[in-house]
């Protein structure tokens, strides 16, 4: 049977609060109980740039809390609708939950209005998000993303960071964030240039991953006995696809048969 309810709006979030509020209830009542005490699981570096042929995002897959590792496979870069990505550090189960959440608001959006939202109305509504998550965040569950996508309209790949009150900020190159964010920044702004290749941008940003773990113990490199590798994820024109494992496998093995080689005294 058809529901219909007091809410007649594009908004997935407006409608849990007009119709299901208990679900809003049940969602967050384990973040008023002093959870921010415990060692809660967090994610930590991630990264995002333009290139010529639109943007790239990528994040390290450990999780950590406190000085243990939570998981070593953690998706931290997620695929926001067709055209837009999403990137988080901070708490790993609200920083999930928001990402799963920006994708389902944007799926009812289009649903409802029949055309997708365009991408800064995508950037500000995941800031109203991250704004209604400051109250978690002030008991210690921070979610700090970085959404970036292409935009059909401008032509172009667009980013931007956002700080714990939902305040965004477009940055017109590159953008990082979580614990090893300010040693990837660093190598980002050593290498990145306009007009990028695809395949430079992946190399640029697998370097810049690798320097953040050198530097940062709850960045994780890539590790090769696990055969575990960090996500990245391109947003184009034609849409937003995986970096296939092979390629990351292969740009990793570049990179030791370089480091290897001597250098040649001239």
């Amino acid at each position: 049977m058809l529901f219909r309810g007091r809410y007649s709006g594009s908004s997935f979030s407006e409608l849990l609060d007009v119709d299901f509020p208990q679900l809003r209830a049940e969602s967050s009542s384990g973040l008023s109980q002093g959870r921010g005490a415990l060692e809660i699981p967090h994610g930590t570096t991630v990264l995002a740039m333009r290139y010529e042929g639109g943007v790239l995002m990528a994040g390290d897959r450990l999780a950590t809390a406190g000085h243990m590792v939570a998981s070593r496979d953690v998706e931290k870069v997620y695929m926001a609708d067709a055209h837009s990505l999403v990137a988080i550090a901070g708490a790993a189960g609200p920083a999930m939950e928001l990402a799963r959440l920006l994708r389902i608001e944007l799926e009812h959006y289009e649903k409802i209005e029949g055309e997708a939202l365009e991408l800064e109305g995508k950037a500000n509504k995941l800031s109203q998000m991250v704004r209604a998550n400051l109250p978690a965040a002030m008991q210690g569950m921070v979610v700090v993303p970085v959404f970036a996508g292409y935009d059909l309209r401008r032509h172009m790949g667009r980013l931007w960071k956002y700080d714990v009150t939902g305040g965004r900020y477009e940055e017109a190159e590159f953008e990082t964030s979580g614990s090893g964010g300010i040693y990837a920044k660093e190598s980002l702004k050593k290498a990145w240039r306009p007009g990028l290749s695809s395949g430079e941008a992946i190399r640029i940003a697998l370097q810049a991953l690798t320097d953040a773990a050198d530097e940062d113990r709850a960045t994780g490199g890539v590790d090769l006995a696990r055969g575990i590798y960090p996500i990245v994820k391109l947003a184009t024109a034609s849409g937003v696809e995986d970096v296939p494992e092979a390629t990351l496998r292969q740009v990793y093995r570049e990179r030791i048969e370089i480091a290897r080689t001597p250098a040649v005294a001239e």
